[in-house]
């Protein structure tokens, strides 16, 4: 009998309950961006590092624990250009020489670290394109701040693909999600599909 309720206890592969998702703790967020963070928590993607979601159609990042609770997120301004790709050799060129086609913020996933350019500290996404997340720009005519106080992220294109985020959020939630380790940054597309971009959630993802 023992053995009999030892048996029954004893879960088969197939009743075996998957990981569970994120945690977005009743942040609103697109189908894309929770898909996407369930995604990351369940396949163990981030290998176990704190990991931030850039969705660029609703301009908003997420910055996510190692373990896939929300630490916080935030609107972002982002590349001028609507397009998931960067344009070869674009981090070592002057600014005055991209062209608003050129302005774009890619897709895809990436090792991000803090480290340091010529203004301070920023979240390196991909050094050799100059892709990185900071705090907002408050000089200059674009009215960056004000373009992060509106509702809709309409008027949130405006950056050469860097994102910009408010400077508090920056402080307070993303150095230290990063501090002292790297960790994922994963930018979902604006024109290719998920499942395009990121070969990996498209391979545990049926139907996509």
């Amino acid at each position: 009998m023992a053995g009999a309720l030892c048996l029954g206890l004893m879960a088969s592969p197939a009743m075996a309950a998957e990981p569970a998702g994120a945690r977005l703790l009743g942040e609103p967020a697109s189908e894309a961006a929770r898909q996407m963070a369930d995604w990351v928590v369940r396949s163990g993607d981030n290998k176990g590092r704190p990991f931030l979601i850039i969705d660029k159609v609703a301009a908003k990042v997420f910055v996510f624990r190692l373990d896939g609770q929300l630490r916080g997120a935030a609107p972002a301004l982002l590349g001028v250009a609507r397009s998931d790709e960067t344009i070869p050799g674009i981090g070592k060129r002057r600014l005055a020489t991209i062209t608003a086609a050129e302005r774009t913020t890619p897709a895809g996933r990436y090792v991000a670290y803090i480290g340091k350019d010529l203004t301070g500290d920023v979240l390196w996404i991909d050094y050799e394109s100059a892709l990185s997340l900071h705090r907002v720009i408050t000089t200059g005519k674009d009215r960056r701040l004000q373009r992060l106080a509106t509702a809709t992220p309409d008027d949130n294109r405006i950056s050469y693909g860097c994102i910009n985020v408010p400077i508090s959020f920056y402080e307070t939630v993303v150095v230290p999600a990063f501090d002292k380790t790297d960790g994922i940054v994963y930018i979902l597309p604006e024109v290719r599909a998920l499942a395009e971009v990121f070969p990996g959630y498209a391979a545990q993802t049926p139907g996509t």
